[in-house]
């Protein structure tokens, strides 16, 4: 019996099914793998992920299975050997949307765009306070800040000191990636405060016999006794006028600043008896540091200054926030006299 011919056609087209079959399948998981949606539980309100400085894959995985950020996270970490994302962690701050792919959530991670933070820097009265602020944003240590603006030696290389270093910061709103480090946040500031300081505010500064770190003391000081912005250039030619005679400064604010108690609503004789270079009643000059971080339009109040015979100031009596000026001493009694009634009627005593 003559054997039956073998049929070439059918067994090609078995093994095209197949072949069609098997590249479906590697189709298919390959795009579970790859490119289906895969982030999930990423909240509407707070839809960033952080990698600090120093993390590894372990890290970032142990993150992702706490929130439950991945369908499948062994899916993930396939993918992210393939893609050398496990050697190039990057740190900072991402913003994931649900619906994103493993490809999508891996390509951003690994690529470091991460997001910025906005950082509004105004009204800070000691190098503590921006420590505080800065380490409620960012990923830099509140330690850290405080270390390096009272680090003598590095911050003789952009002519500063310990007492005036937070000058450095000129209040503004700034975007900072959210790995900055205290070194990378000083550069920045010091940056911004050469911007800041042009030719013309120098030429300014020059004018009055100050320079741009004596204009920011100056304008701390001015910052505390009035928000007023049409009082600003008077009280700050009231005090260039104290300061070009040789008299004391006598600012109540840097006495408050002294005695470290932010909550004085009323400065007393005691005040005054404070030993601290800050103590404006007992020493001569400027003190040797701001007592805040004065705005700029406090800062260019004090570089266009109002010019008067004016050498004495004391606040109102009717608690509006202006003040009543003096030329003579006896005429700052009386207003001064005024106002402590107006206290004492209220029953402010401290």
């Amino acid at each position: 019996m003559a054997s039956k011919s073998f049929n070439y056609k059918k067994y090609f087209f078995g093994i095209i099914v197949m072949v069609l079959l098997l590249t479906s399948v590697i189709a298919i998981i390959g795009y579970y793998k790859f490119l289906a949606p895969s982030v999930k539980n990423v909240e509407v309100n707070d839809p960033y992920v952080y990698i600090p400085t120093g993390s590894n894959f372990a890290y970032v995985l142990a993150v992702l299975e706490k929130k439950k950020l991945v369908n499948n996270v062994s899916d993930f970490k396939w993918l992210a050997k393939q893609m050398n994302y496990v050697n190039r962690i990057k740190p900072g701050k991402y913003k994931l949307h649900n619906g994103m792919s493993n490809k999508e959530m891996i390509e951003l991670l690994r690529s470091g765009r991460q997001e910025k933070v906005l950082i509004a820097i105004n009204n800070i009265r000691k190098v503590d306070g921006l420590a505080l602020l800065l380490s409620s944003k960012l990923e830099v240590d509140s330690a850290s800040i405080v270390k390096l603006f009272n680090d003598s030696i590095y911050l003789r290389q952009y002519d500063f000191n310990t007492y005036n270093s937070i000058s450095v910061v000129i209040p503004n709103t700034y975007e900072f990636y959210w790995n900055t480090n205290a070194q990378q946040f000083f550069e920045r500031m010091f940056v911004e405060y050469k911007k800041f300081w042009t030719d013309n505010r120098l030429k300014m500064a020059n004018k009055l016999g100050l320079d741009s770190k004596k204009v920011s003391i100056v304008a701390s000081i001015v910052e505390k006794e009035t928000r007023k912005k049409d009082e600003k250039p008077i009280l700050a030619g009231i005090y260039l006028n104290r300061l070009n005679k040789g008299w004391k400064l006598e600012a109540d604010p840097t006495l408050v600043y002294a005695a470290d108690d932010f909550t004085i609503s009323r400065v007393l004789n005691i005040h005054k008896k404070i030993e601290s270079p800050y103590n404006t009643y007992l020493n001569f000059g400027l003190p040797p540091g701001p007592i805040c971080t004065p705005s700029i339009e406090t800062i260019d109040a004090v570089l266009n200054c109002k010019k008067s015979n004016y050498m004495f100031f004391c606040a109102r009596e009717d608690f509006s926030g202006y003040h009543n000026y003096a030329v003579t001493y006896n005429e700052h009694l009386r207003n001064a006299r005024l106002f402590q009634a107006a206290l004492n009627k209220r029953g402010i005593t401290k």
